[in-house]
């Protein structure tokens, strides 16, 4: 495996809308394209299951709302 070491950056389509998602050693960042802000989940919480209740309270404000 190659360790991750720095930032990578890549365009995904959902639902005919371009995000961007960033992946970085610390962190899972996934940023409508063109915009500043996004969600962002870091690897620990991912992993300790916390990342569950920030995506349900992310959704419940709708976050991605254009």
């Amino acid at each position: 495996m190659t360790p991750l070491k720095s930032t990578l950056k890549r365009e995904l389509m959902i639902n005919q809308q371009p995000f961007v998602v960033t992946l970085s050693p610390e962190a899972l960042k996934v940023t409508a394209k063109g915009k500043r802000k996004g969600v962002e989940i870091k690897w620990r919480d991912l992993i300790s299951g916390e990342a569950a209740l920030s995506a349900a309270l992310n959704a419940s404000v709708g976050r991605f709302d254009r």
